[in-house]
């Protein structure tokens, strides 16, 4: 039955917890309602399977030579990294393979995270054929995870195959040379194990690099061992099989720290792998890979974006996994780089927004880090306020040690009203929320009771420790920093937008919780008594010290509009408010980067505008994306092209404030889109089709039993049918959307009345064709 209205749903009762991360994934191809699990097998035709379609038409090509990290191919399991691309040089006749690994980095905290915690470049191979080369034709196989192809020369041709095995951890490439490329060789380069800041910035006082790498042979299998200064060592071991005419190499690289224990661990893993040919590896390494691509599904019908997006997909798993580091700034492709760890004021946050959405929190890796650590960020809290607080410096290792802070070294989370060090004190905070969103879209109460609470409140805590009373009855800040503006200022909007979400979190995890939390009157305190956010006559001051008046790529002064959707333009005013910050931010050119239009195009589709977020999205392609979908500034940083994926998200379903809004901000160009199993807030799967401009079908499926409020979309009266086609009982709350109330595992499909949709999964038909991402003939 239906009525007029009902009144929204409150925020403890969209945060009412469900059950674990887990449920049923729907099939495709099928009606939905008739989903089961065998119907996910790999037995569809290429001609029959969406996944298949939507992956091959997105592969990366070259048929002209890459020549650096941001045009060339690149694998990756989350640990080991290669990046393929010409050896530099003009005399040059070698093709790259970078070898880097995620968990390789120095130990010696005296001198910071940017150098004696930085990440250590390992090496790379060189594949020298025997002639000049003229040509090479190749493939990234996103759906397979491996590039193919052939290296063309004057004396014949390299018919190569190369993948980062998912499970072993191996680099293997084959190579199958004709007559005259029979004697090609392997070179293996070590690198300096220094910070690679230091091609940037100049040393501290005392570092050195570490001693070189030592080669030798170890029955058969050549390892480079690469001894620490700190202890410890890491070790690159390979060795070439022949297989008549085809030749595979085997390379594994192995950390360990203080012991030394990587070289028996990387010999052991090239001895157990170099039995296996490249099609023998492939098999479960493929099989790991369908079966990631097959949680979620997106197709529209801007054939460029279609496939960049996939390529994000692809590049995630590349560089992520639960259980590695949370992604440096370049991921597992280590370059020469200023930014040779883990960001914190930004950069991590961006790289993983977009696994909740596209249904793939096995990436998950900042909650699993901020919860195994979580002793170390108390000790990177100011000695005086360990007992009770947490914070996370702007950089850190893959522990979340920051060590020595300083001008040189690295950045520490300092003192509110301080300076040195740079007050910089809500990067915990901010890191968190995306703890509460990883908790949202999955329902899953450890993370609420074990990670996201505990953690957050001591965060919390250490701004509680500054606040005070001013002239006007407002409880204010002290001067702290807004990345990256520059300067210090009282009542800073990034900290106050953060303390504010944190307060309202708290209280409303407590109440989920069950726990009668004695610091529950100053939470409320503080959202009842909180200075206003500062704001002048272009919109979000940085504080109430210092006006919005240059060209600066961050938004960290409107995080309360975005990511945090504490201010939506729920009243006109508000509205106002958010388009004239937006607009002021974006019009300083000078200092904008690629991730300020990735947070434009956000905040433009919270705000309805479709037309502008895919503007926004067009100016990111033009001028920052690089042939490879990768991305570079002063050195490589790859979460500008992942936030652009959540962009995209952003555009096609938004689930904040307990509300799933299905296309809310599409571009009138993307008539047709289709979407399956994209996860929302509230553990929900959903699965719509817009045709002709018009939402066809709204398909949701509960994980956790939350209550559900979708703003469907749908134009005149609908039918709410259950998942066995009878009618379900449904609430009418106005603007669009029905509520409904479904237990785990049940689901709902909205339809125009009397409309009986086909419900199969299939790619759009693209508006126009586009050329593929790498470097195809021009």
């Amino acid at each position: 039955m239906s009525s007029p209205s009902a009144p929204d749903p409150s925020r403890r009762t969209v945060l009412a917890t469900g059950s674990a991360l887990g449920g049923t994934l729907l099939a495709s191809g099928l009606p939905l309602t008739q989903a089961t699990a065998a119907d996910r097998t790999e037995s569809a035709s290429s001609a029959g399977d969406p996944w298949r379609a939507v992956l091959d038409d997105a592969d990366l090509v070259w048929q002209r030579m890459p020549t650096a990290w941001y045009e060339g191919p690149f694998l990756g399991n989350g640990f080991l990294g290669s990046g393929i691309y010409a050896e530099p040089g003009a005399a040059s006749n070698a093709v790259r393979f970078n070898i880097q690994h995620s968990e390789v980095q120095d130990r010696r905290p005296e001198f910071g995270s940017l150098f004696g915690l930085a990440r250590l470049p390992i090496g790379y191979f060189t594949l020298e054929p025997v002639g000049a080369i003229t040509g090479l034709d190749w493939r990234l196989s996103l759906r397979d995870a491996e590039l193919t192809g052939t290296l063309t020369t004057d004396k014949g041709t390299l018919a190569l195959r190369a993948l980062v095995h998912n499970d072993r951890s191996v680099l293997a490439v084959e190579v199958t040379a004709s007559e005259g490329e029979r004697g090609f060789r392997w070179v293996f380069h070590p690198a300096d194990a220094i910070s690679p800041r230091a091609a940037f910035k100049p040393l501290p006082v005392g570092y050195q690099g570490n001693p070189p790498a030592q080669v030798a042979d170890h029955d058969g299998i050549t390892a480079a061992v690469q001894p620490l200064l700190a202890g410890g060592q890491h070790v690159t071991a390979w060795r070439e099989r022949a297989r008549g005419r085809t030749r595979t190499l085997y390379a594994h690289v192995a950390h360990s720290y203080p012991g030394t224990t990587a070289l028996g661990r990387a010999l052991k893993a090239v001895r157990r792998t170099e039995q296996l040919p490249c099609s023998a590896l492939a098999v479960d390494h493929r099989a790991w890979w369908h079966a990631y691509y097959r949680k979620s599904f997106l197709s529209l019908p801007d054939a460029r974006i279609q496939r960049f997006y996939w390529i994000q997909l692809y590049k995630t798993a590349s560089a992520a996994r639960r259980d590695a580091p949370v992604m440096a700034t370049s991921g597992p492709w280590l370059e020469p780089t200023p930014w040779p760890n883990t960001w914190w004021n930004l950069n991590a946050q961006l790289e993983y927004w977009l696994i909740h959405g596209s249904n793939h929190l096995e990436l998950d890796a900042i909650t699993r880090a901020l919860s195994e650590f979580r002793d170390n960020l108390a000790q990177e809290t100011p000695t005086p306020y360990r007992a009770d607080s947490l914070g996370i410096p702007r950089t850190t290792d893959p522990h979340l040690v920051n060590g020595a802070a300083g001008a040189l070294t690295g950045y520490g989370v300092g003192v509110p009203g301080q300076d040195p060090p740079t007050p910089e004190v809500g990067n915990l905070t901010w890191a968190l929320h995306n703890v509460w969103l990883s908790y949202r879209h999955t329902m899953d109460r450890s993370i609420l009771e074990d990670v996201l609470f505990p953690l957050l409140r001591r965060a919390i805590n250490y701004y509680l420790h500054f606040l005070e009373p001013g002239p006007d009855g407002k409880l204010h800040l002290p001067a702290t920093f807004s990345p990256e503006y520059g300067g210090d200022s009282r009542d800073c909007n990034y900290d106050l937008m953060l303390l504010t979400w944190g307060c309202r979190t708290l209280l409303d995890s407590a109440e989920l919780l069950g726990v009668d939390d004695p610091l529950a009157p100053r939470w409320r305190e503080v959202l009842a008594r909180r200075v206003p956010y500062p704001t002048d006559a272009n919109g979000f001051m940085i504080g109430a010290d210092i006006p919005f008046a240059k060209s600066h790529r961050h938004y960290s002064h409107l995080l309360a509009v975005y990511p945090l959707y504490e201010l939506t333009g729920r009243t006109p005013d508000e509205r106002a408010l958010i388009e004239r910050s937006l607009a002021h931010w974006v019009g300083f050119e000078g200092a904008l980067q690629g991730y300020t239009f990735t947070g434009a195009a956000s905040m433009s589709a919270l705000l309805g505008k479709g037309e502008d977020a895919l503007a926004y999205l067009g100016e990111l392609m033009t001028r920052f994306i690089k042939p490879n979908t990768m991305y570079q500034e002063s050195g490589p940083v790859i979460e500008t092209p992942l936030s652009a994926a959540q962009s995209l998200h952003d555009m096609v379903c938004q689930s904040w404030g307990g509300v799933i809004r299905v296309f809310p901000a599409l571009p009138a160009a993307w008539a047709d889109l289709v979407v399956h199993d994209f996860r929302t807030q509230g553990a929900f799967l959903l699965g719509a089709r817009r045709e002709n401009g018009a939402t066809r079908w709204v398909r949701l499926v509960s994980e956790a039993g939350a209550p559900c409020v979708v703003r469907h979309g749908i134009a005149g009266p609908v039918d709410v049918r259950d998942g066995r086609g009878r009618p379900l009982r449904h609430i009418d709350v106005g603007d669009g959307a029905v509520q409904v109330a479904l237990r785990k595992g049940e689901s709902v499909l909205i339809t125009a009345r009397g409309d009986r949709p086909d419900l199969t999964v299939a790619p759009v038909r693209p508006n126009e064709d586009a050329p593929r991402w790498g470097l195809p003939r021009v």
